[in-house]
C-alpha cells in the first residue's frame, strides 16, 4: 500500500514539473540580460529608458554588469550607434540574437525610442542626444492602437482633469487640454509615460508596470487603471489630433 502510494505521489510529482517548467521556460524567454557599464547606469538614463520598453513590449530586462554575461550590451567600441552623452558614443552590441534582444534593439532606434532616449532629462536638461541629428523627423509617428477605442478610454479614464475633446465639456481649465499637449515636440513620449509624470503616480496605476499604492498614503482622488493596450490605443488617438492654434508668438517692442 504504501509503495503504491509512493508510485502516486511520484506521477503527480511528474505532472507538476511538466506544467511548471514550460511556464518558467516561456517566462524566462521574455526577458534577457543586458550588460551595461558603470557610467551609463550612474547617468540615470536607463531607469528613465528601460520600463517604457518593457511597458510596451511585457519585455523585463536585467541590468548586468559588462563580463557577466548578457544577451546583449552597451559599449563604447561595437554595435549600432544608439545615443551620445555620458562622456562619449555608446553603442547597442547583440550576443546570439536573442529575439527579445533583437526587440530592444529594434525599440530603442526606433523613432519612438530615439524621441524617448532625447526627452530624458537632468535639472532641465536634456544629457543625451542621437549621433545623427538628421534622424528623428518632425512627422507624427505611427502607432498600433485602436484609435477608436482610444478616444473613448481617454474621455473616460483622462476627461474628469483634461479637455479631450473641445467639442465637449470637461476638465479642469488649469490642465492642458490634448490639443494643446499635441503641440509639444515631445507629446508622444509623454503621453506613453504619462502615468510616471506628476501628478499622475498618485492616482495612476498600470497593471504589471507600476507599483501597488502604499498604504499608508492612499490616493486623495478616485484612482484610475490603465492597461498597457489602452495607453497604446490613446497614443493612436493623440497621433491623429490637430495640435491646437496657439498663435504667433509674442513680439516684444
Amino acid at each position: 500500500m504504501v509503495w503504491r502510494l509512493s508510485i502516486q505521489a511520484c506521477l503527480w510529482s511528474a505532472l507538476v514539473l511538466a506544467l511548471v517548467v514550460p511556464l518558467a521556460a516561456q517566462a524566462d524567454d521574455k526577458r534577457f540580460r543586458l550588460a551595461v557599464p558603470a557610467p551609463l547606469v550612474e547617468s540615470g538614463l536607463l531607469d528613465y529608458v528601460l520600463p517604457r520598453f518593457s511597458l510596451k513590449t511585457g519585455v523585463r530586462i536585467e541590468v548586468v554588469t559588462p563580463g557577466a554575461g548578457a544577451e546583449a550590451a552597451f559599449d563604447r567600441r561595437e554595435g549600432r550607434k544608439v545615443f551620445v552623452g555620458a562622456g562619449g558614443t555608446w553603442r547597442l552590441r547583440l550576443g546570439a540574437g536573442h529575439p527579445e534582444a533583437v526587440r530592444f534593439a529594434e525599440w530603442l532606434t526606433s523613432e519612438i525610442g530615439q524621441r524617448t532616449v532625447t526627452s530624458y532629462e537632468v535639472a532641465g536638461a536634456a544629457p543625451f542626444s542621437l549621433p545623427e541629428v538628421a534622424a528623428v523627423e518632425d512627422a507624427a509617428p505611427e502607432y498600433d492602437g485602436d484609435a477608436a477605442r482610444g478616444a473613448r478610454v481617454a474621455q473616460a479614464k483622462c476627461g474628469r482633469c483634461h479637455v479631450v475633446d473641445p467639442e465637449r465639456r470637461g476638465g479642469i481649465g488649469s490642465t492642458p487640454s490634448f490639443p494643446v499637449l499635441r503641440t509639444l515636440s515631445d507629446w508622444d513620449a509623454r503621453f506613453q509615460t504619462f502615468y510616471a509624470l506628476n501628478p499622475h503616480p498618485a492616482f495612476t496605476q498600470v497593471p504589471g508596470v507600476t507599483e501597488d499604492f502604499a498604504k499608508h498614503l492612499p490616493p486623495a482622488i478616485v484612482p484610475i487603471e490603465v492597461s498597457p493596450g489602452e495607453i497604446e490605443a490613446i497614443l493612436a488617438f493623440v497621433a491623429g489630433i490637430a495640435p491646437a492654434d496657439l498663435g504667433a508668438p509674442l513680439q516684444l517692442q
